[in-house]
């Protein structure tokens, strides 16, 4: 469900290993995908792969996956869409940023939600075409009590990892993804607005002094919130720093959509930590800061 970068990437990968895929997306995209196939362009290989796609909810009547990947400012409106259509057994596994979509999807989705965090870098470059520029991983979890995985759910936790693994998707099952959730909303934090902001690519930002203290001061701030909110988060600024090491051509999501005069989804990544920091009586400044400004550039663009 989903159409864009992500989506296209994690099902044009299940697609070419034999899985019967289905995108759902906007007419331009499913009508190339339909007439040729994806163009899934990858730092190992380039080829078109086949697959179906509609611009139809109800196409998700069959499937025992679904892989949730639009944007989170359209998570309640995609939920809503495909909630009646949805299979008995059907897993929703959402590969969204933010980290509140799970909860937002279960107003309307009685089935079983699974929260992953997504590493990619990739980028629609022509409709039907997708572009991969950096990792390609998932982190998969359950949201609760940190006591743990029962046995149960942590077979059927394996079972959804072994299913990408057979299309050379690397896939961890996490104890703590709500933690793991946190640490993707520093990276995007650190990084999705500086980028927007200044058009640079993740190497750029890095290189320069006086962005990396911004960055410092971003993760600062989250860390402070995280722990007013009892979350745990398994990354230190170090290893924020090493994303620019392991994707130093990506531009941040943000960027991509400020180039193509859409909306953003920084209400759900600085500007939570800004609403959160609110809440718990935390000082956010940089974050907040990052989150009107990006919001000015969003409608000016759009304007």
């Amino acid at each position: 469900m989903g159409a864009g970068a992500v989506g296209c990437y994690f099902g044009g990968m299940l697609a070419r290993a034999g899985m019967s895929v289905t995108i759902i997306g906007r007419p331009q995209q499913v009508d190339d995908i339909n007439r040729q196939g994806l163009l899934l362009e990858t730092l190992q290989f380039k080829e078109r792969v086949a697959m179906s796609a509609t611009v139809d909810p109800a196409a998700v009547k069959d499937a025992g996956l679904v892989l949730f990947c639009v944007k989170s400012i359209d998570t309640e409106e995609a939920a809503r869409a495909i909630a009646p259509h949805l299979a008995r057994d059907a897993v929703v596994l959402s590969l969204q940023n933010g980290v509140d979509n799970v909860e937002r999807m279960r107003v309307h989705i009685d089935k079983r939600l699974v929260p992953a965090v997504v590493y990619v870098a990739a980028a629609i470059t022509a409709p039907g075409c997708v572009r991969h520029s950096g990792r390609g991983d998932l982190i998969i979890g359950e949201l609760g009590p940190p006591a743990g995985l029962d046995d149960v759910r942590r077979k059927e936790l394996d079972v959804i990892a072994a299913v990408f693994g057979r299309a050379g998707i690397p896939v961890q099952v996490s104890d703590n993804v709500e933690g793991e959730l946190w640490a993707k909303l520093v990276l995007n934090c650190a990084y999705n607005a500086i980028s927007a902001l200044t058009r640079s690519n993740y190497g750029r930002l890095l290189a320069m002094p006086r962005t990396r203290a911004i960055m410092r001061d971003v993760v600062d701030e989250i860390q402070q919130v995280a722990k007013a909110k009892g979350v745990r988060i398994p990354i230190d600024l170090e290893a924020v720093y090493k994303l620019a090491d392991a994707m130093p051509a990506a531009t941040s999501s943000t960027a991509q959509d400020i180039a193509r005069g859409k909306p953003t989804e920084i209400d759900h990544l600085n500007g939570t930590i800004a609403r959160e920091g609110d809440r718990l009586g935390v000082p956010t400044p940089v974050n907040r800061t990052l989150h009107a400004l990006v919001k000015l550039l969003e409608e000016s663009s759009r304007a």
